[in-house]
């Protein structure tokens, strides 16, 4: 009898074949199912809508912005009807749906900013020309130590709290932002102030938090040699930041309280219904 060493075994070539698909198909399907894990941001009245500030989504890997906007639409139906005026981050950056996504990204659903139509100092040590605070702003010692001796103008704007909107009393305010990408957004339009305007230098200050009837919300000076422009890029900055910086106000009424209609976002930063 022959040893078993000597003996020869053979796959039949068909049952061969169907486990080397057998097993490139369980590889394809492994590799198909990896997933990712991102966070969702949720952020003025779409923190009511949702009933949640932020989320964390499982999603399969390569997933884009419109698969989590496809996710949220499901999970909150309520959120379809505000997709139209949503714009989108992605790290603090603003994004389209088309936007691939990795693992760990962080993704904001941001409404239109700023909290209303209404009527439109560096630091020393840091070179920070844009600041978000929650202690009162101090404007007297923010244009003490941003003027110079070179200035023809200084232009000062305050946005201030009022007492009523459109006719209901106001009892007081809350500020809220986004707030890393708020900074960024603030620092870049100070830097593209001071490219687009001859001035000399330009300050921001938002404040965050609960604000009473008086209070300075927002502060912009403008340094220059001349007043026309240090006008000009003033009003350029403090309209272009209402609508453009991820902050939103909450309105306290006597008889409840309302997120701010905001301002909608300039055409070139992308919706969430766009498909860009």
């Amino acid at each position: 009898m022959a040893s078993p060493r000597g003996l020869a075994f053979f796959w039949p070539a068909g049952n061969l074949f169907a486990a080397l698909t057998e097993q490139q198909a369980r590889v394809t399907l492994a590799t198909e199912q990896r997933t990712m894990r991102v966070r969702v941001l949720f952020f003025g009245m779409l923190k009511d809508v949702a009933g949640k500030s932020s989320d964390t989504f499982e999603l399969c890997e390569g997933a884009r912005v419109r698969d989590v906007l496809a996710r949220c639409e499901s999970q909150i139906p309520r959120l379809q009807d505000a997709m139209a005026s949503l714009a989108i981050a992605v790290n603090q950056q603003y994004a389209g749906t088309e936007t691939t996504l990795q693992s760990g990204d962080e993704v904001a659903l941001l409404p239109p900013v700023s909290g209303g139509s209404g009527e439109p100092g560096r630091d020393a040590i840091s070179g920070l020309r844009a600041w978000l605070i929650r202690e009162p702003i101090e404007t007297s010692r923010v244009l003490a130590s941003l003027k110079r001796g070179e200035d023809g103008a200084v232009v000062v704007f305050e946005g201030v709290v009022r007492d009523q909107t459109r006719g209901r009393r106001t009892l007081y305010l809350d500020y809220e932002a986004y707030e890393a990408m708020a900074r960024q957004e603030m620092e870049g339009l100070a830097e593209q102030a001071l490219k687009q305007f001859p001035v000399r230098d330009v300050v921001l200050v938002h404040r965050l938090g609960r604000l009473e009837i008086g209070e300075t919300s927002v502060l912009i000076i403008v340094a220059a040699a001349h007043r026309g422009t240090a006008f000009d890029a003033c009003r350029w900055l403090i309209d272009t930041l209402k609508r453009t910086v991820p902050i939103w106000k909450r309105e306290h009424f006597e008889d409840g309280a309302v997120w701010a209609d905001g301002e909608p976002f300039p055409a070139e930063i992308p919706r969430a219904n766009s498909g860009a």
